[in-house]
């Protein structure tokens, strides 16, 4: 699956309930000064390109577009994963962030295997 860049007023519609259908997305908050954001770039897209996520929508939002994100969502840098269950009706969609590694990688921060495990507990 291809993964789109969210807007500002996309990521605001997705996480305040505007988005009127049950659906699971992974976020990928970045920066283009950030070169562990580039080097993890290629595994994201493999990962949005897997079978095994069919039915997963993939985003990514540079937080430069929008600064105070990490104080809403309650994180710190980039790289940053989330996952965003979207729900029907009235009930606020559900957001959780991926844990900051124990052992990062020094060249893309998250490490692939730890980004499947992230995805497999929260979305699947």
């Amino acid at each position: 699956m291809k993964i789109n860049r969210l807007s500002n007023p996309a990521l605001h519609n997705l996480l305040s309930g505007k988005v009127k259908e049950n659906q699971t997305c992974i976020l990928k908050f970045y920066s283009n000064d950030c070169h562990l954001c580039k080097a993890l770039s290629p595994y994201y897209h493999d990962l949005a390109k897997s079978s095994e996520y069919e039915g997963i929508h993939f985003f990514a939002f540079n937080i430069d577009d929008n600064p105070e994100i990490e104080k809403t969502l309650k994180f710190k840098g980039v790289p940053t994963i989330c996952i965003v269950h979207t729900h029907l009706g009235d009930r606020t969609p559900t957001v959780r962030i991926m844990p900051e590694p124990d052992e990062p990688s020094e060249t893309t921060w998250y490490k692939v295997n730890d980004i499947k495990k992230f995805i497999r507990k929260e979305a699947l």
